[in-house]
């Protein structure tokens, strides 16, 4: 008996028997764009709140103090995550 009929396994994407993976530069794509989507969020997030606060408090400050809290955070989850080797 043949394995040609078979479905295959999303638990085995690349195939029976293939350990090898998505290829290195597929990697690096995805890792930068997960890199350029945490350095957009954060900043929009926190910003998103600032507004909020500065809103509910009155104070226009809270705008760009969440957006530049946002950047530090982003930048230092990037950081730990694929800075440190």
């Amino acid at each position: 008996m043949t394995d040609q009929g078979k479905k295959p396994s999303p638990y085995e994407p690349y195939g029976p028997g293939d350990r090898s993976g998505p290829s290195p530069s597929s990697q690096a794509d995805a890792m930068g764009a997960t890199i350029i989507a945490s350095l957009i969020t954060g900043p929009a997030v926190f910003g998103a709140l600032g507004w909020l606060l500065a809103q509910w408090l009155e104070l226009r400050l809270l705008i760009p103090l969440g957006v530049l809290i946002g950047m530090a955070l982003s930048l230092y989850t990037v950081w730990l995550r694929y800075g440190r080797t």
